[in-house]
């Protein structure tokens, strides 16, 4: 992803659980896709969040979650990718040999494999269309999220 500086950024995204998997329960990440429009695009570049929270979305919003395979879940985001814009992300900063990234884009609260409950660090991904200046909200959750 390009952010407007030198530096490109990785955006890893969980197509499939491996701790749902190898404990036993369903490793197919759950999607919710909201979509919206835009009037003006976001500036490039890296900010600090405030914090993100699934569930304040979902309080005023009427959204399913839905399973998917990682191959068509793949496709889906790849799809998305090409007709995109502009790109803007939610999630938690990485640094993997001289790879910076971001990861961590799904819910964070406790999950089938993970008992740790984190709020307010939810990540996401929201896609700017340039037909009818539409949006695509991507969220994304696992085995056991509610």
């Amino acid at each position: 992803m390009e952010t407007g500086s030198p530096d490109r950024l990785t955006v890893a995204v969980n197509t499939l659980s491996r701790r749902n998997r190898d404990a036993g329960f369903d490793p197919r990440v759950r999607l919710s896709i909201m979509p919206g429009t835009w009037q003006h695009l976001p500036g490039r570049g890296v900010v600090r969040c405030q914090g993100f929270d699934y569930e304040e979305i979902e309080a005023g919003a009427n959204l399913s979650f839905e399973h998917y395979e990682r191959s068509a879940l793949e496709e889906l985001l790849l799809a998305a990718s090409a007709r995109a814009i502009l790109l803007e992300v939610w999630g938690a900063p990485y640094h993997h040999r001289r790879n910076p990234g971001i990861h961590q884009i799904h819910s964070r609260r406790a999950s089938c494999a993970v008992p740790g409950d984190i709020r307010n660090l939810d990540g996401a991904l929201q896609f700017y269309f340039a037909e009818e200046q539409e949006t695509a909200l991507f969220l994304f959750k696992f085995c056991g999220q509610s």
